[in-house]
């Protein structure tokens, strides 16, 4: 998943996984995975394996690196750079001044976050193929308490992968599971009966659309 010929990470992944919330009740919120090392919660020291990589990736030497600099040393199964969409999705979220780059103590909360979110792709990839396809995308939203159509399925992986469309890479999956659990908060917050039901004004629905899309 990583390319140590790039400035890489190793990958050292943590087979834990994470349960998904009980479905019993009439209707309850289901939930992607959660995954931690957040910019709210900061690590106590980084080691010197974690520093070795920072500089590695950190190409001009700043002290940040940024969402190009991190594609640099992701590589998915297919050989392939994530995504733009990936890498500004993941330097967004512990980028804490909004300056479009990450110092050492977010990258090692970032390092932590990834490789967790490796070890639930891995359980939810059956075949071992570095891909999801739609039979093992709809059996790891049905994990994690969602219900998806058949058709909704076969949207997010179009949608992800728009030139075979049959397949989800590991940076795909991350940006998808991200937005659903945005929108799932979004829509929950207003959700004031826990129905799974909402009234939205226009204004309102432009406003959620534009703060969870990535």
């Amino acid at each position: 998943m990583f390319n140590p010929g790039a400035g890489g990470f190793p990958v050292q992944v943590n087979t834990d996984t994470f349960p998904a919330l009980p479905t019993e009740q009439p209707f309850t919120y289901a939930a992607v995975p959660q995954v931690y090392g957040t910019a709210t919660s900061p690590q106590p020291g980084i080691s010197p394996q974690v520093q070795q990589w920072f500089q590695a990736v950190d190409r001009d030497h700043s002290g940040k690196i940024n969402w190009q600099e991190l594609q640099s040393a992701l590589v998915n199964a297919q050989g392939q750079n994530f995504s733009e969409t990936a890498c500004r999705l993941m330097i967004g979220m512990f980028d804490r001044d909004k300056s479009g780059s990450i110092d050492i103590t977010e990258f090692s909360q970032l390092y932590i976050y990834i490789t967790q979110w490796l070890s639930v792709f891995r359980n939810y990839d059956r075949d071992q193929s570095g891909n999801i396809e739609e039979a093992e995308l709809t059996q790891a939203f049905q994990q994690m308490g969602f219900r998806f159509t058949p058709q909704f399925i076969r949207f997010l992986i179009e949608r992800s992968d728009p030139k075979t469309h049959n397949r989800m890479s590991v940076d795909q999956f991350i940006v998808v599971c991200v937005q659903i659990q945005r929108f799932t908060e979004a829509f929950r917050s207003r959700d004031l009966n826990q129905q799974g039901q909402i009234t939205i004004q226009f204004e309102d629905f432009l406003n959620v659309a534009l703060s969870c899309s990535v």
